[in-house]
């Protein structure tokens, strides 16, 4: 062993009882006392381990790489390197001299039992280990080894050094923070006999696409470096270092000086984020009583204000089946309660704020008999505290014209009356209303958020019917219900002067009106005036239901559902895309012209809308539908970030010369092997943002700051991730570089959230989750509001734990 002989500085009497000579001290929970000190003196010391007949070049560069480490960066955070290929080093006292332990390749070195005795118990005091690459396969025999590494190497990994991309999920943590987000490098690649993902923190994980990973491949979710705060201790792995060339690498030695600065108790880390058991999912209210909504109306978004009270609405149906009117010769067709629910965390009270009249209530059946408006969206003013305003996103009931079959859409404001609890109804300003078809069904939208400079951003759907155009392109100019489309999307989203399949944006005023900002997509005088909407801020969305503004950035974050085409056409384009998309600037996404990254559709028209006609240019798309009131040249389509089909996250296929995919279902790539689709229903959620000034023992941790949460409707195979984007791609679609499964944290299946409809964190750093239920248009008795805090405790070591703070 090389540089100092190991001090064996323990009492006989500590000795004896971690050899279990001794009963433990009382108050012990793991056979140590509560008041032994934890292992390193007041300079850090790592011993580094590795098999005599180790791989002797790996081994040494191994070595050198963490003897430079020690002497990296500022001198408290400095430590002494010790070396050693003799398993004898692990003794009971001796170990106790070092604040971490580094594995190398084992070789063909077993501890005794007694030495990994040694070796547990220097763990549960409080020591540190880190395990690099071949460390996996020490003592193959040891259930306790596996559990401090989290796994082991499956035996049909790859055995040759491969290069490939890892994706540093992890931007906070200490090994992984300024590395880049897409690392490209060379290694030897493990695959797991068990995946640890939820059972350990994953800071980093391997793209599987991005080399040849063998028969015994992880998926999407491949990690390869994780920690934990584990049986006292803390445990570092790294499944990299594989090849000699990894320890002169600077960004591996980065990440080796992160893991080593954490587990010699040099700096702190949250090695619990994303470990399932941390988070607690609760539902906060109780079934609605018999034919009443006194909980809950049919869920369909929420608010928070900033005292921590959660407003949620219901959109329009009663419960289970409870009587709807379809008949349009009766005044009272699609009449139901739009509701404005209240839970206060304080109290843990639900209150009932107001009931709105809204038209929209018919049930299900055919897209010619139910209808998706109602009470659609909701945002709290920014002031709300101060003024007490809710804006409302609704179609009332007594603005509907049943001859016509069109109705008003509006946005509203209303004054809530926090005495009372409930909103006055009378108080109403209707700030923005147009026309929206009711004929048919569907795609009506409802989001809406605030950004920092106050304006409103208000989501809308196409209101088209899906049907008439095979699932493909809402283009079809036919049919009509006296003389107004309802399945010809130029008609609305595709269109400069509808409001319809738009995200607007507005400045509300105190008077009641509203102003446009600067930088909408239009100004109005566009071609002389009469042709564009200065209200528009995005085009070309289908059914945009959720939105989110990041309060850091002021991005706006949107989803929207696709259409029902089940595959590709290679005469009419994709399949359906559910779509998400990070907005930085006023813009045209697409609908009903491209979707995902900018893959066209097909155009058609009369006199023959089932012959198809030329494809369309996203770069310079036309809007020659015969409903077209609006320009028809429109601004060039922006890819969006996130698509998904039945058959896959972010299907791609090879161009022709003009840029038209092949669409052949066998050319198929995925670029985003972490979605699938099938039934699939976008729902936005938010960006979160961890404030270190916030005092809360439940807000979730900063591992999730900066990621965006997107999910399904439905929770079987669809999405319910995290994800990373890169700032310097983002903007031009780039597609994320990170995901995060929150399946098991936000629980789906028998008895969790089965039908996700909206979702926002709280000031306190908890997560509100909305559940649909399980049926449709209408809230049964799984329709709830939940609550997601995390129970992990505070990074790790604590503050007084840290070396450079102890006496």
């Amino acid at each position: 062993m090389s540089r100092k002989p190991l001090l064996l500085a323990l009492a006989v009497t500590m000795t004896t009882a971690l050899l279990g000579g001794a009963p433990a001290a009382a108050g012990s929970a793991d056979g140590l006392s509560t008041t032994d000190p934890m292992p390193g003196g007041p300079e850090a010391r790592v011993l580094v381990f590795h098999g005599a007949d180790a791989p002797p070049e790996r081994s040494r560069a191994g070595v050198e790489a963490v003897e430079a480490l020690s002497v990296q960066g500022p001198s408290q955070e400095h430590f002494e390197v010790e070396t050693t290929t003799d398993p004898a080093v692990f003794d009971p006292a001796g170990l106790t001299e070092y604040n971490a332990i580094v594995f190398l390749s084992p070789g063909s070195t077993v501890l005794t039992d007694r030495q990994e005795s040694a070796l547990q118990n220097y763990v549960r005091m409080g020591g540190g280990f880190v395990g690099l690459h071949d460390a996996a396969r020490a003592q193959p025999d040891s259930t306790w080894f596996t559990d401090l590494i989290g796994t082991r190497p499956d035996p049909g990994s790859p055995q040759q050094a491969q290069t490939a991309v890892v994706e540093a999920g992890d931007r906070v943590n200490p090994a992984t923070r300024g590395l880049p987000l897409e690392w490209a490098r060379r290694d030897v690649w493990f695959n797991w006999t068990e995946n640890p993902s939820g059972e350990v923190h994953t800071v980093a994980r391997v793209r599987e696409r991005s080399y040849t990973p063998g028969s015994g491949a992880e998926g999407w979710d491949h990690p390869i470096s994780w920690c934990r705060d584990f049986d006292g201790g803390r445990s570092f792995y790294t499944g990299m270092g594989g090849t000699e060339r990894s320890f002169v690498e600077e960004n591996f030695r980065k990440h080796l000086r992160g893991a080593l600065l954490w587990a010699s108790r040099l700096t702190r880390a949250d090695c619990q984020a994303t470990i399932d058991d941390n988070y607690q999912a609760e539902r906060i209210t109780a079934p609605n009583q018999p034919e009443a909504l006194d909980q809950i109306g049919e869920p369909h978004g929420l608010d928070i204000a900033d005292d921590g009270r959660v407003f949620y609405i219901g959109r329009g149906g009663r419960w289970s089946n409870a009587p709807v009117v379809t008949d349009w010769n009766d005044p009272n067709v699609g009449l139901g309660p739009g509701t404005v629910h209240v839970y206060d965390p304080d109290t843990e009270d639900v209150s009932l704020a107001a009931t709105l009249e809204v038209f929209g209530n018919k049930g299900g059946g055919e897209e010619l008999v139910k209808n998706e408006e109602g009470l659609l969206g909701i945002a709290l003013d920014p002031d709300f505290l101060d003024n007490n305003w809710i804006y409302l996103h609704w179609t009332p009931h007594s603005e509907i014209d049943r001859e016509a079959r069109v109705a008003e859409r509006r946005v509203s404001r209303f004054t809530f009356d926090p005495g009372s609890g409930t909103i006055d109804l009378a108080s109403e300003r209707t700030l923005l209303s147009w026309p929206v078809q009711i004929h048919s069904c569907c795609h009506a939208g409802g989001g809406m958020d605030f950004d920092s400079d106050g304006n409103l951003y208000i989501a809308t759907g196409d209101n088209n019917s899906s049907g008439f155009s095979d699932g493909y392109s809402g283009n079809n100019p036919q049919p009509t219900f006296q003389g107004l489309s309802f399945a010809d999307a130029r008609r609305t989203a595709g269109n400069t002067n509808n409001l319809n399949g738009k995200i607007l944006r507005i400045h509300p005023e105190d008077d009641g009106t509203y102003t446009i900002p600067e930088g909408n997509l239009f100004t109005g005088e566009e071609e002389g005036g009469g042709l564009t909407r200065p209200e528009i801020y995005v085009m070309g969305v289908r059914n945009p239901a959720r939105i989110a503004i990041d309060p850091e950035t002021d991005w706006l974050y949107a989803g929207w559902v696709g259409p029902d085409a089940a595959n590709p056409s290679t005469t009419w384009g994709p399949a359906k895309y559910d779509t998400f998309a990070v907005i930085t600037r006023a813009s045209n996404r697409g609908w009903p012209y491209c979707m995902g990254n900018n893959q066209p559709y097909r155009d058609r028209n009369l006199p023959d809308p089932t012959q198809p006609l030329g494809w369309y240019d996203c770069d310079n798309p036309r809007n020659d539908s015969p409903h077209n009131d609006g320009l028809v040249e429109l601004p060039p389509v922006t890819p969006n970030n996130i698509w998904y089909s039945p058959q896959g996250g972010a299907p791609d296929y090879p161009r022709d010369a003009n840029g038209v995919p092949t669409y052949r279902a066998q050319d198929q790539r995925f670029l985003l092997p972490w979605l699938t689709g099938g039934g699939q229903a976008t729902m936005n959620g938010p960006v979160y943002r961890y404030d270190e000034e916030r005092e809360s023992d439940v807000a979730w941790p900063a591992y999730w700051d900066g990621k965006w949460f997107v999910g399904d409707f439905y929770d079987g195979d669809q999405p319910r991730h995290a994800v990373v984007t890169d700032p310097g791609t983002v903007a031009g679609g780039g597609i994320p570089v990170h995901a995060e499964s929150l399946d098991r944290i936000i629980p789906v299946g028998q008895g969790g959230i089965r039908n996700l409809m909206d979702w926002k964190f709280a000031p306190d750093g908890s997560l509100y989750v909305l559940d649909y239920g399980r049926g449709f248009f209408n809230a049964d008795s799984a329709s709830a509001l939940w609550r997601v805090t995390y129970t992990g405790g505070p990074p790790t070591p604590l503050p007084d734990d840290l070396l450079d703070t102890r006496s």
